[in-house]
């Protein structure tokens, strides 16, 4: 949540106080930057990003058998696209 926090291209789908520390979600700040974001994404090796199919965005399901090293991974393309 760090990134989506402190960057004017990601927003928060849930409050502060109601967001799950194992599924991150998040929207882009314009639709048109989703694609650029999946591929970037796909091209990282990181799959199933997808949003909910009402809210549409993006979730990162960082369960605790997840390496860091994924959730780094994850950071960096984020970062990229900032």
């Amino acid at each position: 949540y760090d990134v989506v926090e402190n960057s004017d291209v990601y927003k928060a789908v849930a409050q502060k106080d109601h967001r799950s520390i194992m599924n991150v979600t998040f929207n882009l700040a314009s639709s048109e930057l989703d694609p650029k974001f999946g591929e970037e994404a796909n091209a990282a090796g990181l799959v199933g990003l997808k949003g909910h199919r009402a809210v549409g965005g993006f979730r990162a399901s960082i369960y605790n058998a997840l390496p860091l090293e994924s959730v780094q991974v994850l950071v960096d393309v984020m970062k990229a696209l900032v």
